[in-house]
């Protein structure tokens, strides 16, 4: 009863909320794949995450606090690195995903992740490499010119959200976590982003709470919350919260690996 319970508040606050309830007027559009990645900074006693603030100028969540991430490119797909994922976190990527969904797709959300992080804020999740890794993505060239392949091994795979029907963007927004000492530079280094995200800052999940969020970034940080309660080695096989409508109503199934 209390699962739905929350469920039905969760339909209350999307359906009163002036940013986010449907516009009947909009024609049916399907989701396109994007990612998002949380890095987790465990340097201080209480956890933080880094976050910034869409411009008011966005059509799609204008003024908003999220976690850098953004659409899936198709060079993400493209591009050949030497680390791999782990097991469970791939496994659990491919629970409900079409067939046309290969291995290297799989991974291209994952890299996406990283690629927009490093694009939006400037923090480079990588390790140093000899591999020669090479792309004609400008975003990506620049930053395998850091001596560097994207971090992949630890990366976990923490929720999947599609938006809504009826709604002027649709994602299907699949979000993964990272901590920050798998950066290859300083948590400071936010400074070389390339604007999109605003105030740009590092702050506790209590405090993230607070700020105007969307109603699935809210549900995300009590997830990271929940999550970061397990040891490192447990976390990558747990349940993977995933956030949608069906028939109009909201939905939180788990993905689980096959």
């Amino acid at each position: 009863m209390q699962k739905i319970k929350e469920l039905s508040e969760l339909d209350t606050k999307i359906e009163n909320s002036e940013d986010e309830r449907a516009d009947l007027t909009l024609p049916y559009i399907r989701p396109v794949d994007a990612a998002t990645l949380i890095i987790v900074n465990r340097q201080s006693k209480t956890p933080k995450v880094l976050m910034g603030k869409r411009s008011a100028q966005h059509k799609f969540m204008p003024n908003k606090f999220v976690f850098p991430g953004g659409r899936v490119d198709p060079c993400d797909s493209r591009l050949v690195v030497p680390s791999k994922m782990r097991t469970p976190v791939i496994r659990h990527l491919q629970a409900k995903t079409k067939k046309s969904m290969t291995p290297a797709r799989l991974k291209g959300l994952a890299l996406a992740a990283i690629r927009e992080t490093y694009e939006e804020t400037g923090l480079v999740l990588g390790r140093p490499t000899t591999s020669d890794v090479t792309s004609r993505h400008p975003v990506w060239r620049t930053f395998l010119e850091l001596g560097v392949e994207p971090a992949l091994s630890n990366l976990d795979y923490v929720a999947r959200a599609i938006t809504p029907t009826k709604r002027n963007r649709r994602f299907d927004t699949r979000f993964f976590m990272a901590d920050a000492s798998e950066l290859h530079n300083k948590p400071s280094d936010i400074k070389n982003g390339s604007g999109e995200l605003l105030d740009l800052h590092w702050i506790g999940l209590k405090e993230a709470l607070k700020l105007d969020l969307p109603i699935i970034t809210y549900e995300i940080v009590k997830c990271i919350e929940e999550r970061l309660q397990y040891p490192d080695t447990r976390r990558y096989t747990r349940p993977v919260p995933f956030y949608r409508f069906e028939h109009g109503k909201f939905i939180i199934s788990n993905l689980r690996a096959s």
